[in-house]
């Protein structure tokens, strides 16, 4: 039975709760990860500063993934929440091996800005699947220095 008195009765015994969204690599459904990532912090006491930075950075590196996935591809993202931040990973199946996550956007340059952390993640293709690329951020809790 859970602890109901403990601070955070979610949590898994190394700190880290996971939240995992899977949706068609559509615009129109970004709003809905959007909203997980908003709900997600707020419960995370994050301040309203560090939750609006989050959700613009979801909805950007999910607008970037979309924009190269590959036709009835998956958006999933994956978001792992400790009590100091989130950590967000969201990879598409690509089409076109050689597609990747542009770097040298303004887009790019707003996600940076956005996260305290952000990367691009690209795997090969694996067992007759397609190779996928993703964007992993994390955003701290409060107002870290940048």
């Amino acid at each position: 039975m859970p602890d109901l008195d403990s601070p955070h009765p979610a949590e898994t015994l190394d700190g880290v709760s996971t939240v995992e969204v899977r949706t068609s690599a559509s615009a129109a459904l970004i709003p809905t990860i959007r909203a997980v990532a908003s709900d997600l912090a707020a419960r995370a006491d994050f301040d309203l500063d560090a939750i609006s930075d989050l959700r613009m950075a979801v909805d950007e590196a999910c607008a970037t993934l979309v924009d190269v996935a590959a036709p009835r591809s998956v958006l999933h993202c994956t978001f792992h929440v400790r009590h100091d931040g989130i950590e967000v990973r969201a990879e598409v199946e690509v089409g076109d091996p050689t597609s990747a996550v542009s770097t040298d956007t303004f887009g790019w340059r707003v996600l940076q800005t956005l996260a305290d952390e952000v990367d691009v993640l690209a795997s090969p293709a694996v067992d007759g699947g397609r190779p996928t690329v993703g964007i992993r951020l994390d955003k701290l809790a409060g107002d870290a220095p940048r």
